[in-house]
């Protein structure tokens, strides 16, 4: 044993550990902390954004791209308060960082000191996290801290991972006692468990009887890192694959069988083989509203008629929203390798079997590509968004880290992005969170720092979370922020013109009453923090900005102005209850 203040326990648990970054903002609450975490600056970096919510969306960025957590540090009341959005965002994503908040000290609970809740008990604030984390726990002396802080690294990353709050009032940071470091966790060895024999053999039987099987796969999949199993298992037997947008990466974007997302804002190959496959196996994924047309029948899926094998490692998920066939709970990588193998000890799944579904799916690909495609070189100003997208696409090496904010630019990317590696299209899908995007791709960088990071974030969005630009400037961070400035909140506005008969109001940027449209010099206040910066108005201009930016490896803004007439063609539909729903802009309903 050794006698060791707390703030010191959990500084050195952290290095034993290898985690490499603690992202966090100073307060009377943590100084006990920061005084132990200057003692291991060498081995562990603080890394303090200008505001708490960015330091959990850099924590979550940071795991989506490295798949292994970091940790954020607040001070009591309004600091760690604000990390209630970047921790709903993560749990709603099965991002795992650890939240360490300080409260207020123990001789004081329930005496409504300096920013204590009391109101229903003492230093209340875990209360207030419960929601949003996978678990909270408040060690109250520093003898609880050796256990407390096993128990948070290995719940962070046991089956489905979530951000974890750890809540020390701060005395404990100062205060001593005779302890040891925690055994190790299992942040490098997470449980992976495995389905029974008996129902991976139930699958083969279903594959045999099908003659339309479809693939879903989501972040469950990316998760484990079970893009390789899923692209040999794509090719082996010829399967289509559908996406969700955090799933992307996983198989082979220039796979014809790749289909991408599916939903009111997925690609039509996607609807089209969701609403005609007699079987779909899904892997890590939700069925959320907006991968499955609202649980419309015919939109997008056509369960119960369809058979459902839905595999998981939260058993939570299994059947939430549609029964299953058959309900699997198992880790996605060691589910896909057991079927795998399965299937090569047999003959009567074979890929000739789905020829012809094949041809039904690439045929409408075709379809799909001949109606889009062309828009991608048309040549306006503002810009089109198919030709963003597509320039993006052209532009951006094979490597790029792709960092997106909530907004209309979302859907683009959702229907339109190929990325090449998994990992590598970092989305707010469950919460969606405006800041994620800006903030996070600051995170990506830290973990990934040989690849170009980029945010494609909205102009409502970027001057949320602006403060970025000091970070970015402050670190030494060579990331680019794309706005997609369409003067709007271009998301919504979408929805009153669609469904409000365009009765726009609070949706758009006004100068006064003018009618002026009204945005910041994006490019000038990336200047004035020390970065740089960039306005595109004309498309032969940028393509040129984006290499140019990623050339200079410095902070860069590019203000892209964006035709915010111009709307994401619907394949399926998304309805806002009791409001009616919409017909697909192309393609149409299928109900066998």
């Amino acid at each position: 044993m050794t006698t060791m203040k707390g703030g010191r326990l959990i500084a050195e648990t952290l290095v034993k550990e290898k985690v490499p970054y603690v992202f966090g903002i100073c307060g009377h609450g943590n100084v006990g902390i920061l005084d132990a975490l200057y003692d291991v600056r060498d081995r562990l970096q603080l890394i303090s954004p200008r505001h708490e919510q960015c330091a959990g969306h850099m924590a979550d960025a940071y795991f989506r791209v490295k798949h292994r957590p970091v940790a954020t540090l607040t001070s009591t009341g309004p600091g760690s308060a604000n990390m209630v959005m970047s921790l709903a965002t993560a749990l709603s994503d099965s991002s795992a960082f650890l939240a360490i908040t300080a409260n207020v000290p123990t001789s004081q609970h329930n005496r409504a000191p300096f920013q204590e809740l009391y109101k229903h008990n003492q230093a209340d604030f875990a209360q207030v996290m419960r929601p949003v984390v996978k678990r909270a726990f408040q060690p109250t002396r520093v003898d609880m801290l050796p256990l407390a802080l096993r128990q948070a690294l290995d719940t962070m990353v046991t089956g489905r991972p979530g951000p974890v709050n750890m809540d020390v009032p701060y005395n404990v940071f100062q205060e001593e006692a005779d302890v040891e470091l925690p055994p190790a966790s299992h942040l490098d060895r997470p449980h992976r468990p495995g389905a029974n024999d008996d129902d991976i053999r139930a699958v083969v039987d279903l594959l045999a009887a099908a003659h339309k099987p479809v693939l879903f796969i989501g972040h469950g999949a990316t998760l484990s890192e079970a893009g390789p199993e899923l692209a040999e298992l794509q090719a082996s037997l010829g399967l289509p694959v559908i996406t969700s947008p955090n799933g992307m990466g996983c198989v082979p974007a220039d796979d014809p069988l790749t289909l991408g997302f599916i939903g009111r804002n997925g690609a039509y190959p996607a609807n089209q083989a969701g609403r005609h496959a007699d079987l779909v196996i899904t892997v890590g994924t939700r069925f959320d509203d907006r991968s499955s047309s609202t649980w419309l029948p015919g939109y997008s899926w056509n369960f119960p008629t369809t058979k459902l094998v839905h595999v998981d490692i939260d058993p939570q998920e299994l059947g939430r929203n549609y029964a299953t066939t058959l309900g699997i709970v198992a880790d996605a990588k060691v589910f896909v390798r057991q079927l795998l193998s399965a299937l090569r000890a047999q003959t009567a799944v074979q890929a000739p079997r789905y020829a012809p579904w094949r041809d039904e799916v690439k045929g409408w690909v075709r379809e799909w590509e001949s109606f889009v495609r062309p828009h991608f070189e048309d040549s306006t100003s503002p810009l089109r968004p198919e030709f963003v997208v597509g320039t993006l696409q052209k532009t951006l090496p094979r490597d790029v880290i792709l960092s997106l904010d909530s907004g209309v630019h979302h859907n683009w990317f959702m229907q339109f992005w190929r990325p090449q590696r998994p990992q590598s299209m970092l989305n707010s899908w469950g919460y969606s969170s405006m800041g994620f995007g800006v903030c996070g791709v600051m995170g990506a960088q830290l973990a990934a720092p040989d690849r170009p990071c980029v945010a494609v974030v909205g102009d409502g969005g970027f001057t949320m979370a602006p403060y970025v630009l000091c970070t970015a400037v402050e670190y030494n961070l060579p990331v680019v922020w794309i706005i997609w400035n369409n003067f709007a909140w271009g998301a919504i506005r979408d929805l009153q013109y669609g469904l409000f008969d365009g009765r726009e109001i609070g949706t758009a940027f006004y100068k006064g009453s003018s009618g002026e449209r009204y945005n910041p010099d994006f490019a000038a206040w990336a200047r004035a923090c020390g970065a740089d910066g960039m306005t595109v108005t004309r498309p032969q201009d940028l393509g040129q900005a984006v290499e140019l930016a990623l050339r200079n490896k410095r902070p860069c803004v590019i203000d892209v102005h964006v035709d915010a007439e111009v709307r994401p063609p619907s394949t399926g539909t998304w309805q806002l209850p009791p409001i009616p729903f919409k017909e697909p802009a192309f393609g149409k309903p299928h109900r066998p």
